[in-house]
């Protein structure tokens, strides 16, 4: 299992509240530690909202805390702004959709703003094919006991890995035998520019949809949709609702694994991914 120290990441967003009658937009921003322990919240009216106000909270925060080695936006609308707020201060700015202790603390928020205001709504683009020129030769849903996932990583240098330290079973409280759901994809030939392909896309959650055909639906970067593979046998779609259950019961954890064959031979991609609760 990777070591649990890890970089210190802020998280941020910019949010518009929705207006009480009578009141101007107000947007608010919201920065908080990985750990939620931490937190810098400021208002500012719709209108006046542009990168010189952000830098200068920003540069407040850090004032008061040890600077970051990287800020993640969710919130595409928002990047840019930030990343123009951020760079002169030297704070990499990280598309990253993987925010819970920002977006627990946006719902808390929420409550009091309009209980049917959901502040972390990011319209989401329509699904699309994978490339031709990455698409694998074999796909199955898999499950591995919560006790050996680590197994996967035993003197196996596996050429793409993406396994952040707090996404691993023993950090979110999950028993050693509970099945943690994945998806194995074996690529063939086209195995390595498979999982290249996969990690530049940044993968977030893979989610089993139902439908007539039935998907399999590979959420990436902050609003990017693919579809990973469709299919109607009864089979298949019996094993995607145990997939969807499996999720439920492991707080959204789950793997993605590209490899060549099903011989065993280490695997060329492995992803760790969490879906939003």
């Amino acid at each position: 299992m990777p070591s649990l120290l890890a970089p210190v990441i802020w998280q941020g967003d910019l949010v518009g509240r929705p207006p009480r009658p009578g009141d101007s937009p107000l947007w608010e921003l919201v920065l908080c530690s990985g750990d939620g322990h931490w937190e810098w919240r400021s208002q500012q009216p719709q209108a006046q909202v542009n990168g010189e106000w952000l830098r200068q909270q920003l540069a407040a925060a850090l004032a008061i805390q040890p600077r970051p080695a990287a800020l993640a936006v969710f919130r595409p609308q928002v990047l840019g702004l930030f990343q123009v707020a951020a760079e002169p201060l030297g704070i990499p700015v990280q598309p990253q959709r993987r925010t819970p202790a920002l977006k627990a603390r946006l719902r808390q928020l929420a409550q009091d703003w309009s209980p049917a205001f959901d502040p972390l709504a990011v319209p989401a683009l329509p699904p699309v094919p994978l490339p031709e020129s990455v698409q694998g030769e074999q796909w199955q849903f898999a499950a591995v006991p919560a006790a050996e996932l680590t197994l996967v990583f035993d003197h196996r240098p596996i050429p793409v890995l993406d396994a952040p330290p707090d996404l691993w079973p023993v950090p979110l409280g999950l028993a050693s035998t509970l099945p943690i759901p994945g998806v194995v994809i074996q690529g063939g030939r086209r195995s390595r520019p498979l999982a290249q392909w996969l990690q530049a896309q940044v993968p977030a959650a893979i989610a089993a949809i139902a439908g007539d055909p039935a998907g399999l639906i590979l959420e990436a970067g902050l609003d990017r949709r693919w579809v990973l593979a469709t299919f109607t046998d009864a089979a298949v779609v019996q094993s995607a609702q145990v997939y969807q259950q499996r999720l439920q019961a492991s707080q959204g954890l789950h793997f993605l694994m590209v490899q060549p064959d099903d011989s065993g031979l280490t695997p060329t991609g492995f992803w760790l991914l969490q879906q939003d609760p």
